[in-house]
């Protein structure tokens, strides 16, 4: 039984790996290649080709994400992304929705941004347990002045899926900064902790970027 077990574990760890990847892109793919909606029927790849071109929807996707960058950075562009954006904010509900959903953006992918940009450690969900969760924002707002204490912006992201999660105000006294990547805090997440990023090399690897001219 020790042998079988052995050489089936030994290509579970091959063959995993590969499925969950696959998997992720297959959905990726698929969800990208409803981009090919917007092409008028008589004018889709399956009806000029008689077959489905996987993959097709991602190019066409990427296509309209940089053509859209091109328009929006000229003048003109941002002329009209204006008037946009003004007809949106005099609609009650969706103003609220497009401009918070504006903002994370601007957050998230702008150079200056803090958001997802350091791994924490904090007790959650009550004191003595200890998770892993992401920084968003440190601005003083209200909850600073009301509550009287230093509070930052913490993302807890549940496991195995790291988009759903909860959000958090917490003092910064009771955080703990790590040294870890996000792209290793997700990896410890996704695996529910059975992959742990090696401190030593961490250590190492910020140790030759200080000592870089």
């Amino acid at each position: 039984m020790s042998f079988l077990r052995r050489y089936l574990v030994a290509g579970l760890l091959v063959w995993m790996p590969i499925g969950i990847t696959l998997l992720v892109v297959r959905m990726l793919v698929n969800w990208m290649d409803k981009s090919l909606l917007l092409i008028p029927e008589a004018y889709r790849p399956e009806n000029l080709l008689g077959f489905h071109v996987p993959g097709l929807g991602v190019v066409l996707s990427l296509l309209i994400v940089f053509i859209t960058g091109v328009f929006a950075a000229n003048l003109f562009g941002r002329s009209l992304v204006s008037l946009w954006e003004h007809i949106l904010a005099r609609i009650p509900l969706v103003r609220s929705i497009y401009s918070g959903a504006k903002q994370l953006a601007e957050t998230v992918f702008s150079d200056k941004g803090k958001s997802f940009r350091k791994v924490l450690l904090i007790e959650f969900p009550r004191r003595g347990l200890w998770t892993i969760a992401f920084q968003t924002g440190a601005d003083v707002g209200e909850a600073q002045a009301k509550t009287g204490q230093d509070v930052i912006n913490v993302y807890v992201p549940t496991t195995p899926n790291p988009t759903g999660g909860y959000f958090v105000m917490v003092p910064r006294s009771d955080v703990i900064e790590l040294d870890m990547k996000v792209d290793d805090g997700l990896k410890m997440l996704m695996s529910m902790g059975a992959v742990v990023p090696d401190a030593n090399s961490r250590a190492k690897a910020l140790a030759a970027e200080k000592s870089k001219p």
